[in-house]
Formats: C-alpha cells, sequence, structure tokens
C-alpha cells in the first residue's frame, strides 16, 4: 500500500495533465541518489568530470544498431542517438545510485538518459533544430529518466503539484493476495498501473478511461513503474491495451513485443549469449514467474556495471515491495547464475 490510505480527489483531469508538463523541472532526485554537481541549477561540477563543450562537435555513424555518436573535440563521447528511437543517452556529472536497505552495490555513472521529442533519423544532427537543441540539453540538469525513476525508490520524499496531487514519492508493489505467505512471489498482487499510483482517473488517446483502484493508491506493478516514469513523467505516449498502439502499452509481454523503438536482444527463449549492446535507459525483460509458462512477465530500466562491474538493473520487485536496484529474492545483476539473469530474454530501447 502508499504512504496515503486513500487517493486525494481534488484535482481535475485539466490539474493532473498541467502537472505532468511541469514535472521535468520538479526538483533533484531524492534519497539514495546522490548528485556530484552544484545543487543551485548552475550545471558546474564541484568534482571537475565533467566539463560542457560549446562546440566543435564530431559526429560518428555506428552499425549494429544504427547511430550517431557525437565526440567533443576532445574525443570525449558526448552523446549517443540511435535510429529509430527517441531515446538520448548524453554524458554529464557523475552520479551515484545506491539503496542500502536492499544491496551493497553502486552505480557511479555520468549517463544522462533523456526523451527527444521524435525518433531519430540519420542526419538529423545537420538541421537547425539539433544545433539549437543539442548544447541546451547537453547542459540540461533537470531529472532524467533515471533520476525521476529514483523519486519512487527506498527513502523518497512525496512530491505535490501545486494542485495537491503527489507525483512522486516512495512506490509500493501492490496490495497483499489473501492466502498467500510472505515468502510468495505472489505475495503482492500486480496489476497496479501509473493511474493507480496517482489515484486519478486516466483517459487515453483513444477515450478509454481507467478508474484508480483505491486499495492501489501509491501501488505500481513492473510495468506500470515504466509507464509511470516514460509516459506520465517524461511524455512517451500511452495506451490501455495490450495491442499496437501509438506508445507503451499495459503489460511487460506487450512492451516488449508492440512497443516503438529499436529491439536490441530478440526474444529467444533462452538467455542473451551477449549484453554488450546494452546502455543506460534500455528497457530489460525477464521471463521469471515461478510455475507459469516462461513468457514475458517482468521488465525494468538498464542503470549500466555497477562497482563490482555487474550490470545492473531497476525495477519494481514484489519481493522489495516498489522500485528497487537491490537483491532482494535475487540479485538485480543481469550477469552471473542469479535469478534475474537466468530469467533475462529481451531488451529494447525506446
Amino acid at each position: 500500500m502508499g504512504t496515503d490510505s486513500t487517493p486525494r480527489r481534488g484535482p481535475s483531469r485539466r490539474q493532473v495533465l498541467g502537472a505532468a508538463a511541469v514535472l521535468a523541472a520538479a526538483g533533484a532526485v531524492t534519497g539514495y541518489a546522490r548528485h556530484y554537481f552544484s545543487p543551485d541549477g548552475t550545471g558546474e561540477d564541484p568534482h571537475g568530470d565533467f566539463r560542457v563543450p560549446t562546440g566543435g562537435y564530431h559526429f560518428e555513424r555506428h552499425r549494429t544498431p544504427g547511430r550517431t555518436v557525437v565526440r567533443a573535440a576532445d574525443g570525449r563521447v558526448l552523446a549517443t542517438f540511435t535510429d529509430g528511437a527517441r531515446t538520448a543517452v548524453l554524458a554529464g556529472p557523475t552520479r551515484t545510485w545506491s539503496e542500502p536497505r536492499t544491496t551493497s552495490a553502486v552505480v557511479h555513472s555520468d549517463a544522462w538518459v533523456r526523451l527527444m521529442p521524435e525518433e531519430w533519423r540519420p542526419g538529423h544532427e545537420r538541421t537547425r533544430e539539433f544545433r539549437e537543441w543539442f548544447p541546451k540539453v547537453l547542459a540540461d540538469r533537470s531529472p532524467d529518466v533515471i533520476g525521476t525513476a529514483f523519486q519512487y525508490g527506498d527513502g523518497a520524499p512525496d512530491r505535490r503539484a501545486a494542485s495537491g496531487l503527489r507525483y512522486a514519492g516512495k512506490a509500493h508493489f501492490g496490495p497483499r493476495v489473501p492466502g498467500q505467505s510472505s515468502s510468495s512471489f505472489h505475495y503482492l498482487d500486480e496489476k497496479s498501473d501509473f493511474y493507480d499510483y496517482l489515484g486519478v482517473p486516466w483517459t487515453f488517446q483513444d477515450g478509454t478511461r481507467k478508474e484508480p483502484e483505491k486499495a492501489r493508491y501509491g501501488d505500481v506493478d513492473c510495468s506500470g513503474f515504466m509507464r509511470l516514469v516514460w509516459g506520465y513523467r517524461m511524455g512517451y505516449p500511452l495506451h490501455a491495451t495490450n495491442t499496437a498502439g501509438p506508445g507503451l502499452p499495459r503489460r511487460a509481454y506487450a512492451i516488449a513485443d508492440l512497443a516503438p523503438g529499436v529491439l536490441l536482444i530478440p526474444n529467444t527463449g533462452r538467455r542473451p549469449a551477449d549484453i554488450s549492446l546494452l546502455q543506460p535507459g534500455d528497457l530489460v525483460f525477464f521471463a521469471i514467474d515461478i510455475g507459469r509458462p516462461h513468457g514475458i512477465d517482468h521488465c525494468g530500466i538498464y542503470l549500466g556495471p555497477d562497482d563490482n562491474g555487474h550490470p545492473r538493473f531497476y525495477s519494481s520487485r514484489s519481493k522489495a515491495n516498489g522500485p528497487t536496484m537491490g537483491d532482494l529474492a535475487g540479485r538485480a545483476t543481469l550477469d552471473g547464475d542469479g535469478f534475474y539473469a537466468q530469467g533475462l530474454r529481451m531488451a529494447r530501447r525506446l
């Protein structure tokens, strides 16, 4: 259950959409996500690990997948844009992500994940639009996709819009399932979407209206968490079904199969032999549901290697009761012989 017992009833649909439009400026990430840059918004890095160049960019084309890599005049990689994807991975000040309750692992990363207005296409770097946009986004220190995701993890304080809507703060996975023991993977119920966390009704582009369940206020399951971060917070399109549509469908298996973007690792029914294509912000998909057919049933966001070199991901999980990068009921790494590593099946770049 969430930190509040009942949903707030005040915000209207207009207020909810208005809140979503300004959330990117809501502030720094919380709790165990520590920033190594000045909190005053200047973008200056007191640790000196990143300098924003003012020009002299060099653009390289790479294949598999097709992408444009941007380098500074001194050779530093500044950004990666993948053909057919809206995800931009940009260099910036190093940040530290940790979660002491569930793991001793720490992730240090200079990757900042942003969502571009449209899918990248080769040659877009030659447009006036890009030349004006790129220096600004490279210097942007407002919460990115990963920073936003950590606004729902351990210790995250509540954040509210002017309307009173709680749009961020510690999320939980779902309500208890009667008859299930606390050791069961089904102890907490899935089926909590982003509008359940918010406690407000939501009307999708096709006119479908969904009502939140009071018992799920403050809760999001794994795919609901992706929709909360990418859709509600970052503005990626969402739809209400598990069929093809204009953006992210509802369940993990449908996102894996039908979401827009680039399929990096296809599902062969087995653990992939090579995950070297992954970059922070990629969606990773798993087949982990014990005792059921081995279809895709879990998804998360790839963070990058931890301080021991193990590739780590972030997702909402039953055993941790919410978003976590930790190791409860299985190490949250994609290598080795752990529960999630063995269940990894696919990856996609939005």
